[in-house]
């Protein structure tokens, strides 16, 4: 019978090689998220752009975004948000 010995710096190198497969994976799901899904939500749009509520809101407010609600709740196409992002190029 073999026995290995599992030192700290294994562990710390283990934990490092973990994070990076998560940050690769989400990053990789978050696009293909966004790719797959033809309306968005508000809390989506924010976090997709980088943008506070009160940005989201001006731009709805001005036309610059058009939304849809649906049981109080904001939805926005993907391709408007594609739209918009190529207009202010």
């Amino acid at each position: 019978m073999v026995v290995e010995i599992i030192t700290k710096d294994d562990l710390q190198l283990f934990k490092q090689d973990l994070i990076a497969e998560i940050k690769k994976f989400f990053s990789s799901s978050e696009s293909n998220f966004t790719q797959s899904r033809q309306y968005l939500q508000a809390s989506d749009v924010r976090k997709l752009l980088g943008i506070s509520p009160g940005t989201l809101q001006h731009l709805r407010v001005t036309g610059q975004l058009p939304f849809s609600k649906i049981g109080g709740k904001t939805f926005y196409q993907t391709e408007d948000i594609q739209k918009m992002m190529q207009s202010k190029k």
